[in-house]
């Protein structure tokens, strides 16, 4: 994703959250220098995205939207393993993200891909309320992780 794609980003998440990153908040992050977004795009329109951040060997996804008339379409499962496999090569010993328990279809592709639940943020949704399941996935290549990790230190 380039900053270019930032306004499609915006957009796509106001039709997927109930709280929305606004474009500043997205500048704010590509100019923050630890966070990096891959973006899917059909026709030259973007219909998915995800941010993953990085400090030190902990990884962390900020979101993961697909544009609802492109789900189930192996988008987000893409986008999920190119944000692994950057985390992968960028050195971490893990990958943790946040998702609503009534997500099913999102729980489905975590757990598909090794993500396993680690903790409960207690009302860490708004609109409507609900709390937030941390699922976390952990690198077996743990060696090799810790010998990379130093490039990740902002």
């Amino acid at each position: 994703m380039t900053q270019a794609d930032i306004p499609a980003a915006a957009r796509l998440e106001a039709a997927c959250f109930s709280t929305p990153w606004s474009e500043d908040a997205f500048r704010s992050a590509f100019a923050g220098g630890v966070t990096r977004f891959f973006a899917a795009e059909e026709a030259g329109q973007v219909v998915g995205y995800i941010g993953l951040q990085m400090i030190w060997d902990e990884g962390f996804v900020t979101n993961l939207a697909v544009c609802p008339g492109s789900r189930r379409q192996g988008i987000g499962r893409a986008l999920l393993e190119a944000a692994l496999e950057s985390g992968r090569e960028a050195g971490l010993a893990t990958l943790s993200l946040e998702v609503r328990p009534s997500n099913l279809p999102a729980l489905s592709l975590y757990r598909q891909k090794g993500f396993q639940e680690a903790g409960r943020r207690k009302n860490f949704y708004s609109k409507p309320p609900e709390d937030g399941l941390i699922m976390t996935y952990t690198y077996t290549d743990t060696k090799e992780a810790s010998a990379r990790a130093d490039t990740n230190r902002p």
